[in-house]
């Protein structure tokens, strides 16, 4: 390839993500048009690969049908596994039950629980993530792999540099969590000082519906419920 070839590449490459700006203008304005409707709700995050037999996929629909008893809708990324347990609880329980799906080369489809018009679809990871924490006035995070563990510190680290107001992320299963949460208390916090002990503040760890709705109660008598950013 020539150095000309190369260079007209390279612009037609610039062209394209000029353009690129309105699909992504367009996503973000269909989120904000339909999410502002929706109310208070608690976004629950898992891995698409667990089965509805394994007991945090039947853990997250409990958990979803709680929130919803407590007044709160479910957000999910509307895929299979953990997320389809949080909109089956959701919806089983008569409460909102919300999708934000996105489009990947394997696991996802959208779950059959989802309200029919609370389904989104997004190309843009950074849209979607976007959507949960301005729409979200908690976060329980159960196990999960990558796509869970982003979504986890991205909002940790947006509340931590105060570019978000604060909410409740609830990390659930002890099992699962305790060796991250060693590691960020005895490494990040003990041995290398890259976090101030008061940013352990942000996150709670439990294992039951109970301590969950009480964490959410807790936090809501002290804050107004809103859009956090």
């Amino acid at each position: 390839m020539t150095k000309e070839q190369n260079i007209r590449g390279w612009n037609a490459i610039k062209t394209n993500d000029s353009w690129a700006i309105f699909k992504i203008m367009g996503e973000f304005v269909n989120g904000y048009e339909k999410l502002s409707k929706i109310g208070p709700c608690v976004s629950i995050f898992g891995s698409a690969r667990t089965k509805p037999d394994n007991k945090y996929y039947k853990l997250a629909q409990s958990i979803a049908g709680r929130i919803v008893e407590a007044g709160y809708g479910v957000i999910t990324g509307g895929g299979p596994g953990i997320m389809e347990a949080g909109n089956k609880g959701a919806h089983l329980a008569g409460g909102t039950s919300v999708g934000l799906n996105i489009e990947l080369p394997f696991e996802q489809h959208d779950n059959p629980y989802i309200d029919s018009d609370k389904s989104l679809d997004f190309d843009y990871f950074f849209v979607r993530k976007v959507m949960f924490v301005k729409y979200s006035q908690g976060f329980v995070v159960m196990p999960g792999g990558f796509g869970t563990l982003d979504e986890l510190f991205e909002a940790i680290t947006l509340i931590q540099t105060k570019k978000i107001e604060k909410f409740p992320i609830i990390l659930v299963g002890t099992d699962f969590w305790a060796g991250i949460m060693d590691w960020v208390k005895n490494t990040l916090l003990e041995k290398f000082e890259n976090i101030s002990a008061t940013d352990l503040d942000l996150i709670h760890l439990v294992d039951t519906e109970d301590e969950i709705i009480d964490i959410l109660d807790g936090f809501y008598k002290k804050y107004e419920l809103s859009p956090n950013f």
